[in-house]
């Protein structure tokens, strides 16, 4: 398992970037969204997932965890695939389509391009629950995504490494977020998300 690449970058396409690493060039597939964030920058640290099958090997990358581990879950659906899975994260945040999945929202799933309804149906009736159980709600979307993924996801690293149970963590780092009015260091958000686990 390949948790993440960072290097130079030597191509960069809306939907790849070629990432030299000590003299090896890894293709990574990435999402419109990280290609906008990305296409200015000579170097970068993506989180991947390595996705194999009998007839492929291919790297995807993300800027944040959240967003990797978002793209995980949206792939565990029966008939949606890695490539569906950057289309839809191309299309909308992770916030907005988590927020979509909470509220039931089967017409903006459905907008994304290749999924019908029976699949935008599937995708909420699996993955509504779980998105629910990490603290997420419909009204805490907008909050949550004006705040720095990558400070989220280092402070829920350090939580499970600390041996806190993953969605208690995830849920204690959101209810600090609400209430930081968008000022928080890294440390303090580990302090206080350790007191509300």
């Amino acid at each position: 398992m390949i948790a993440f690449v960072k290097g130079k970058l030597v191509h960069k396409e809306a939907t790849h970037v070629v990432i030299d690493v000590n003299g090896i060039g890894y293709h990574v597939n990435i999402s419109l969204a990280t290609f906008a964030k990305i296409k200015d920058q000579e170097a970068c640290m993506l989180f991947t997932y390595f996705h194999v099958k009998e007839d492929i090997q291919a790297l995807y990358g993300f800027l944040s965890e959240v967003d990797k581990l978002f793209f995980m879950d949206l792939i565990s659906v029966s008939g949606i695939g890695p490539n569906t899975g950057m289309v839809m994260q191309s299309t909308m945040s992770t916030s907005e389509l988590k927020s979509a999945i909470v509220s039931e929202n089967v017409e903006t799933i459905q907008s994304v391009k290749g999924i019908g309804a029976k699949t935008a149906q599937r995708v909420i009736l699996e993955l509504r629950d779980k998105i629910r159980k990490e603290g997420f709600s419909a009204d805490s979307g907008q909050i949550t995504d004006s705040f720095d993924n990558n400070l989220r996801s280092e402070a829920l690293s350090a939580l499970v490494m600390l041996g806190i149970k993953r969605s208690v963590a995830q849920k204690s780092i959101e209810a600090v977020l609400r209430n930081s009015e968008n000022n928080i260091t890294l440390e303090l958000l580990i302090k206080l998300s350790l007191q509300a686990s």
